[in-house]
């Protein structure tokens, strides 16, 4: 199937409404959901774009009868020990700001990623520092462009800002179209959005011609590279565009706790930028105010393990070897995932594949993607995978 010959017009429109936050599901659970400027079709289903829809369905399961909590791409493993005894730790002292212990943490990521701590902002997760430069930037108004489908809370943020957003499909090979993305920027373009690895394909993007994109096109406007993931590929594929900051480069660069550490819940991520960028922002909003102190202690430690991180990518590995072996004796196709979750399509409509999979305690997410409908399953536990395998034999043959 191409994705570059669905038109837009395609899509049907009819019955969508505009909602700001999630007032009419309460009890909504799943993580990663971009909370601005939702639009919602008749169905109840999110429109992110005419290329892309999330099938909604609100499990009526109470917590105890969930199998296999597999829809919000959450590490099974974490946080490890360590950082957990570091928690634990400096919980007592969760009366105190943490000011200090937070800046000796940034200057231990910055000592990391090879820059200086002025070019570090943290914040409670990445989500919310993207979600920041989402408001700054956009303040006047402006397009964002990026890919399409791709990770959407920066993009909804901007939106509800002011923002106008330019989405440029993925090319056939799920990469993004970096010559679709330079071709569509232009005098209004305040930023362009890059997740690499994507979300929700698990798609990579070559890092030689990203680093050649994000180097020339940063001259003319800003670049936000999202990695959340990529501490999910082997380490010598692991080439983030930090780099181009040394060099002086207009990029940021987004990192998270979240994954790979285990940390979801913890909420703890920071973007590497340039000075002058982290000062448009703090003249607004502050980072690293919402991080609790434990947190940062508990991040720290994190970063010190390296026996758990490397054990959560095997662990991440093997899960998504199951699967995709599982799923080549069921006969189905799967995009080859750079992350900790598998797309792949389904022959059913997607709410009612949603509910059949709730119904027998397995939570996943599901969507439409040009015209076809996708399940996108997170990598659990072994076990948890094949309870998730089981039931997606049972549910779809």
């Amino acid at each position: 199937m191409s994705l570059q010959n669905i038109s837009r017009r395609d899509w049907l429109k009819s019955g969508a409404l505009t909602l700001g936050g999630l007032a009419l599901l309460p009890q909504f659970t799943f993580g990663e959901m971009p909370k601005a400027n939702l639009k919602i079709d008749r169905n109840g289903d999110f429109l992110y774009s005419p290329f892309f829809k999330e099938y909604i369905h609100k499990p009526l399961l109470k917590k105890e009868a969930l199998r296999a909590k597999l829809n919000a791409n959450e590490n099974p493993y974490g946080p490890s020990s360590k950082a957990l005894e570091a928690f634990k730790g400096a919980a007592e002292l969760g009366n105190r700001y943490a000011w200090r212990e937070l800046f000796d943490l940034i200057e231990k990521i910055a000592h990391k990623e090879g820059v200086a701590p002025e070019n570090i902002m943290m914040g409670p997760g990445s989500s919310d520092l993207l979600e920041k430069i989402g408001i700054v930037l956009f303040l006047n108004g402006g397009n964002v462009v990026s890919a399409d489908p791709s990770y959407m809370s920066l993009i909804r943020v901007a939106e509800a800002t002011g923002a106008t957003w330019k989405g440029v499909p993925l090319k056939d090979d799920w990469s993004h179209d970096l010559a679709g993305m330079e071709k569509a920027i232009n005098s209004d373009t305040k930023l362009v959005y890059i997740c690499n690895p994507n979300n929700p394909t698990g798609s990579i993007t070559d890092s030689k011609k990203l680093l050649d994109f994000c180097s020339r096109v940063s001259e003319k406007v800003p670049i936000f590279i999202d990695e959340a993931y990529l501490e999910f590929l082997p380490k010598q594929d692991q080439q983030s565009m930090v780099s181009l900051i040394k060099e002086g480069k207009n990029v940021i660069i987004a990192r998270t706790f979240s994954k790979i550490h285990g940390m979801a819940g913890l909420r703890i991520g920071y973007i590497v930028a340039q000075p002058d960028t982290l000062d448009q922002v703090q003249k607004i909003t502050r980072g690293g105010m919402g991080i609790s102190y434990p947190t940062i202690y508990a991040a720290s430690a994190s970063m010190d393990d390296a026996e758990f991180l490397a054990m959560s990518y095997h662990k991440n590995t093997e899960a998504k070897e199951f699967v995709y072996n599982s799923l080549d004796k069921m006969g189905k196709t799967y995009v080859k995932s750079s992350t900790s979750f598998i797309l792949f399509p389904i022959e059913m409509e997607g709410k009612s594949f949603l509910k059949k999979m709730s119904d027998q305690g397995v939570g996943v997410r599901s969507f439409e993607i040009m015209n076809q409908n996708w399940c996108r399953v997170s990598m659990g536990t072994l076990e948890e995978m094949k309870i998730f395998i089981n039931t997606l034999q049972k549910v779809i043959g």
